[in-house]
């Protein structure tokens, strides 16, 4: 490992390739670029500290560069043991970062990582599952009560939050930036859509046309990569617990059906609950031979990997992220990048273009808390609407994309009740 500047990475040395990958990503991240320029005009950050725990790749890593270049000092970590990229947190070092990070941290590694970022003392922090939060509320509660706020990424991390706020516990307000419309509609549903099927695909080199995918968790990631999947000439079959999810699957012309039925006809199963054991030892005991599982929730908790290896003959790496379970009774089953984010771990995350709105989002939203975190309560919060709308029409602008404005007369209407 290479010890830089109170960094601990994996090898300064890839710093040019990671460099390579910034400068491609800022080249196809207009927002992020418009936001970068305010960023250093105004400073918002200046004098404060930012403590960042995402999946590290290029997008998050040029994120991370724009709240520096607001004035912060800016550490970061990583959100996955198997989602870091070497190069470009050595490239981050290179330009002033603080990072904690390598690929393919043990556990002990990754909670290491965690606490080496609390001990950066932010004022503010980007959490992505909640691992900071939770940290800070259950081994830092001093540290905590210091913390002016930050934003959440992802569902798993805002069900995390929400739990925190419902028991009265939540320390510091926290920006809930995964159920701002500009993410969630868009991220959530085209970027996990596209990027799993990368991940799949790049991974496995098999056709989807005419296979049996099985959609396991009907929310807006799911209804991406069902989407998707149908674009590529699979057969959709969803399962889901939700039913008013299941009617809308349904009626967008998928086929609806238990877990223990949609296991017996599945080729490809992808799992986007952000629950535990949605794939387990029933389950594995009638899949097909030769079935293919793979995650797109945060944790590896969905399939569940201790049933599958117990029910196991033998497990052995048949393929780059690929792990081979032979049954007893001769059938093989497949993993896919240790049941973690097979968009990440096995490819390179959303598209680009999905992500400079997310993080466009991410940036106006930390900026907000720095600015009004100290009168803010103690709760999640919702992304003020002006910030998604703002975003929303950076987007357009960027495609050189016009829409219509209400007259006077509309909007005297329909502030109206009368008729």
């Amino acid at each position: 490992m290479s010890k830089v500047s109170g960094s601990v990475i994996k090898d300064i040395n890839l710093a040019p390739e990671g460099k390579l990958k910034l400068d491609w990503v800022k080249a196809h991240m207009p927002l992020l670029n418009t936001i970068e320029e305010q960023f250093k005009m105004e400073q918002p950050f200046t004098g404060s500290k930012v403590s960042i725990c995402l999946h590290l790749e290029a997008k998050t890593g040029y994120l991370a560069q724009v709240i520096q270049a607001g004035g912060a000092e800016v550490a970061v970590c990583g959100s996955n043991p198997l989602s870091t990229q070497d190069d470009v947190v050595a490239a981050l070092v290179e330009s002033g970062i603080t990072a904690y990070a390598w690929y393919n941290v043990t556990d002990e590694e990754y909670h290491e990582h965690i606490n080496k970022v609390l001990d950066f003392k932010p004022d503010a922090i980007i959490d992505d599952g909640g691992d900071l939060v939770g940290t800070l509320h259950s081994e830092r509660i001093e540290q905590a009560k210091e913390i002016l706020g930050g934003c959440e990424e992802t569902t798993t991390g805002i069900v995390r939050l929400k739990a925190l706020d419902n028991e009265g516990k939540l320390l510091f307000p926290m920006m809930a930036v995964n159920d701002a419309y500009c993410k969630y509609l868009f991220d959530n549903r085209y970027g996990t859509g596209q990027s799993v099927w990368d991940g799949i695909m790049r991974t496995t080199n098999l056709v989807i046309a005419g296979k049996t995918v099985v959609v396991v968790g009907y929310g807006w990631c799911g209804k991406g990569v069902a989407m998707r999947a149908k674009g590529l000439g699979a057969k959709i079959v969803v399962t889901e617990v939700d039913p008013i999810k299941a009617t809308e699957a349904f009626m967008d012309g998928f086929e609806v059906v238990p877990m223990l039925e949609a296991a017996k006809r599945g080729d490809i199963f992808v799992t986007v609950t952000g629950n535990c054991d949605v794939i387990a030892d029933e389950h594995f005991e009638v899949m097909k031979d030769r079935a293919v599982m793979c995650n797109a929730g945060h944790f590896d908790i969905e399939v569940n990997k201790n049933d599958l290896a117990n029910r196991a003959e033998s497990v052995r790496e048949v393929r780059k992220n690929i792990e081979e379970f032979q049954m007893k009774d001769g059938r093989k089953l497949y993993l896919l990048a240790g049941g973690r984010l097979v968009n990440l771990a096995a490819g390179d995350g959303h598209p680009v273009e999905v992500m400079d709105m997310t993080f466009a989002l991410q940036a106006l939203a930390l900026k907000h808390i720095v600015e009004h975190g100290k009168k803010m309560e103690p709760q999640v919060h919702t992304v003020p609407a002006d910030i998604d709308n703002y975003v929303a029409k950076l987007r357009l602008d960027t495609w050189g994309v016009d829409i219509d404005k209400l007259t006077n007369k509309q909007i005297e209407y329909l502030a109206s009740w009368g008729e």
